[in-house]
C-alpha cells in the first residue's frame, strides 16, 4: 500500500485536532521531528532492527521527539506517536507531515467566520452555513459557532468588520424602532 494512502487518514485525524485545539504549530513540531527521525540513516537501522521490541522503539521515538521539541508532548501527541508505531506506520510519518502541511496551508487561506446562534446548531447546520459563506465568498471558509440565548431565534455572522445580522431579536428591534419613529 502507497504511504500516502496510509498517511492520508493520521494526517486527516491530526489536522481536525490541530484545529479544535487550535494547536497548528505544536503538532507541526511533533511531525516535523518524529519525520526527521524515520529520514535518519542511523535510526533507520534502529527501526528496522528485529531485535528491538515495539515498546522499545517507542519509547526511543518519543524521547527524541521531546527532546528535538523541547517540550513535553501532550497526550494526544503521545497517544498519536504510540499509535503510529503500535501500527507499524513509521515510515508513513514523511507523508503523514506533508499531507498536514497541505491542509494547513488550505486551512489559513480559509476566511474565518463567526457565527452567533439561539442554539446549538448540528454539523449538518455548519456546513451548510460553511458552503454558502463560501459560494457568496468564493473562499474556503471555516467557522466558530458560539451560542447567544438573547438572539431568540435566527444567526448573526461576522467577519472581521462586517456582520450580517439574520436574527429575531434584530428584526424585532428594527420593528420597535419603526413604530416608536412613527
Amino acid at each position: 500500500m502507497e504511504l500516502v494512502t496510509i498517511a492520508k487518514p493520521y494526517a486527516n485525524a491530526v489536522f481536525e485536532i490541530a484545529q479544535q485545539d487550535k494547536s497548528y504549530d505544536g503538532w507541526k513540531s511533533v511531525l516535523e521531528a518524529a519525520a526527521s527521525l524515520v529520514n535518519n540513516e542511523k535510526m533507520q537501522s534502529y527501526l528496522d532492527s528485529p531485535s528491538v521490541t515495539k515498546q522499545d522503539k517507542s519509547e526511543a521515538i518519543r524521547g527524541l521527539v521531546v527532546k528535538i521539541t523541547e517540550r513535553k508532548l501532550d497526550s494526544k501527541e503521545d497517544e498519536f506517536l504510540s499509535l503510529i508505531l503500535e501500527n507499524s506506520r513509521i515510515d508513513a510519518l514523511p507523508s503523514i507531515l506533508a499531507l498536514f502541511e497541505e491542509r494547513a496551508n488550505e486551512f489559513e487561506d480559509a476566511k474565518l467566520f463567526q457565527v452567533i446562534s439561539a442554539y446549538k446548531l448540528t454539523a449538518a447546520e455548519e456546513k451548510s452555513i460553511a458552503t454558502d459563506l463560501g459560494e457568496k465568498y468564493n473562499t474556503n471558509v471555516s467557522i466558530e459557532t458560539t451560542i447567544d440565548d438573547a438572539l431568540v431565534g435566527g444567526l448573526v455572522i461576522k467577519l472581521g468588520d462586517k456582520v450580517i445580522d439574520m436574527s429575531i431579536k434584530a428584526r424585532t428591534d428594527e420593528l420597535s424602532l419603526r413604530l416608536t419613529t412613527h
